[in-house]
């Protein structure tokens, strides 16, 4: 499984898969604990996280993002946090979905003014539309995370692809919510051409 180091700035780092759903993991470093979201196992885990600092747990923000979670929880002994836990994190987790196939949360770190997301954002062809830098999930760009849009995020970490990072974030996250319907007939058009030429 290839990997690249992605992400990285001041309050942690993140590890991205290259394969097709590019999957992205992040650590977050608070008071000199490692945090970690959503996480796969991947070689050289374990010394960029001791390296950083000490392991204080793992948050899981989609109930289907089981990845790596929980042996990476058993393996560093530290707790497990799952949607729709709220709390055991210095982080705020907010629940942006509830169904039955469908759990997800999101975490706000204010201090560094981070927001981290499993599934219902993402920046990888699959989420976009043309021109798009961020986009929403395709299965929820009729019921967008609207919420968010109140974060004024300098880094916004997504579960699938690169973050958006630099004073222009509040205003890209905003314009993903706000043009999430209406550009949905594009995104989706993008998001099947990109897995057409994939093949």
């Amino acid at each position: 499984m290839a990997v690249k180091w992605v992400d990285e700035f001041e309050g942690g780092f993140g590890w991205l898969t290259r394969e097709s759903r590019m999957r992205t993991s992040h650590a977050l470093v608070v008071d000199g604990g490692v945090w970690l979201i959503d996480p796969l196992d991947v070689p050289e885990l374990d010394d960029r996280v001791r390296a950083t600092g000490e392991p204080r747990g793992v948050v899981q923000l989609l109930d289907r993002h089981n990845r790596d979670c929980a042996a990476l929880a058993a393996r560093y002994d530290v707790p497990h946090i799952r949607v729709p836990a709220t709390k055991g994190t210095p982080f705020q987790l907010l629940q942006l979905y509830s169904l039955p196939m469908w759990r997800e949360a999101a975490l706000w770190w204010a201090e560094a003014r981070v927001l981290a997301v499993g599934d219902a954002l993402g920046t990888i062809a699959y989420f976009v539309a043309p021109g798009e830098q961020l986009g929403v999930h395709p299965l929820l760009r009729l019921t967008p995370p609207r919420q968010l849009g109140a974060f004024d995020a300098q880094h916004v970490l997504v579960g699938h692809g690169w973050g958006v990072h630099g004073p222009d974030t509040p205003a890209i996250l905003r314009r993903a919510l706000v043009t999430s319907r209406r550009r949905m007939p594009a995104a989706w058009l993008h998001g099947f051409k990109s897995m057409f030429r994939r093949r």
